[in-house]
């Protein structure tokens, strides 16, 4: 379904466009979520497809290791807040392999964690015609079975078998040669063709290239402008996007273990805590978890410059790393479109609401609703309705449905002409106080 922003009623394809503006004033004034996505090269796991995984899920078999494991501290760190993580192994690699007598093994997936697989082929105590054949990773038993022959073995989570004739005795056979290979920006662009037809609110790119950064930029404005779909990028160090779909984080954190996570390492946390928080809920001030420091510290003189060039700021305070200001790279401030389109916190009130009358009008009123009077009031009361649901949750205030809202004929015979005048609530982040001493 087509969605964006319009400049004239002139749109060709069926779908809902919306522009949300900045009421008249000064350019200085105040103006269902939790899916993350990332990609990554990793040492096991399906290349070259989305994975789902949920937060608390086991994702040993899909990815080779326990969440704990340093090799998968970004899928780990996206995870503290996302409840979902549609996660993309952007390295296929080679598979590691063996072959012990007429029997071969290769690993599942190609990576150097195939390299941690041994086979080991035992005789069965209670058939003397038939073999144990287990299959070992990092020395822990993962799959047994008891045939005869090779070609009774079935592939398990972790290898494929082959070969024919009789199985053989032995004590262990590793495999070998698993390689993770390398990474080319192509593989990204297959990442975004893929990852475009998936449902979610943030993208995270854990990388230093700039072209890359240019690319997610350009992926991201084609879906919030011209596609109708409102999500958001992070990236580290790249304010010049300027940009209320892009955060850009300035500095890391070091963990309480001791790791220090670089400011691309960091987008994967602040990927899916934008994704999970709520349009009533600013990040200001909220710890990262399990981080002791802010790596490196900024002078207040750097923090706010940062701040003003539109860069997401880590500081150290009492012990823990906190998010400075929940905003983005949007800087360049217009009467239409002011300082507020820089708060994230804002930009999800705008952008929960535009997603969601998208799919009020794609799933009850497209197509299905005649274009008159009754049929226009339908559709306003239910932009009333869900506005007036955000009220209630915080995230709006002073709507005044009867004057904010209206809903009247488009410039042709099959469209409608949306007017909203709303008020995100943003949270206290400045304290100004007079003390008189008497």
């Amino acid at each position: 379904m087509a969605g964006g922003t319009f400049t004239t009623q002139n749109k060709v394809r069926p779908g809902v466009y919306i522009n949300f503006a900045s009421a008249a004033g000064s350019l200085g004034s105040v103006g269902n979520r939790g899916t993350v996505t990332l990609p990554l090269s990793l040492p096991w796991g399906e290349a070259k497809k989305i994975l789902t995984i949920q937060a608390g899920d086991d994702v040993t078999k899909v990815l080779g290791y326990e969440l704990s494991a340093p090799q998968l501290v970004l899928v780990r760190e996206a995870l503290k807040h996302a409840g979902t993580l549609l996660l993309y192994r952007l390295n296929t690699g080679v598979k590691a392999a063996i072959t012990a007598g007429t029997l071969t093994a290769t690993a599942k997936f190609g990576g150097t964690k195939g390299n941690a697989v041994k086979i080991v082929i035992e005789a069965n105590l209670d058939d003397s015609e038939k073999f144990d054949v287990q299959t070992y990773v990092d020395g822990k038993l993962a799959d047994k079975q008891t045939v005869a022959t090779i070609a009774d073995l079935a592939a398990n989570d972790w290898v494929a078998f082959g070969g024919t004739g009789d199985l053989a005795v032995t004590a262990g056979a590793a495999l070998t040669g698993g390689l993770d290979g390398t990474v080319v920006n192509q593989d990204y662009v297959d990442y975004l063709s893929a990852i475009e037809l998936h449902d979610f609110q943030t993208i995270a790119l854990p990388s230093t290239d700039t072209t890359l950064k240019s690319l997610f930029v350009s992926f991201v404005k084609r879906l919030r402008d011209v596609e109708g779909r409102k999500i958001q990028a992070v990236l580290e160090n790249y304010p010049a996007a300027d940009a209320e779909g892009i955060i850009s984080v300035k500095n890391g954190v070091q963990l309480t273990d001791g790791r220090v996570l670089t400011p691309a390492q960091a987008t994967a946390w602040v990927a899916g805590a934008t994704a999970m928080a709520g349009a009533n809920q600013s990040l200001t001030y909220t710890a990262y978890d399990d981080a002791a420091d802010a790596v490196p510290r900024l002078t207040n003189s750097q923090t706010e410059l940062a701040l003003k060039n539109g860069e997401w700021v880590f500081t150290s305070l009492n012990g823990q790393a906190v998010v400075e200001q929940d905003i983005n790279t949007f800087k360049s401030y217009t009467p239409e479109k002011g300082k507020a389109f820089s708060k994230n916190r804002t930009l999800r009130v705008l952008d929960g609401l535009a997603n969601d009358w998208k799919k009020i009008y794609e799933a009850y009123y497209i197509g299905k609703v005649d274009n008159n009077d009754d049929g226009r009031s339908l559709f306003r009361n239910e932009c009333v309705k869900l506005a007036e649901q955000y009220q209630n949750m915080g995230a709006l205030q002073n709507l005044k449905a009867a004057d904010d809202i209206r809903v009247f004929p488009g410039a042709e015979a099959d469209s409608v002409a949306v007017e909203a005048a709303l008020q995100p609530v943003d949270a206290i982040e400045k304290i100004y106080m007079k003390v008189q001493v008497k």
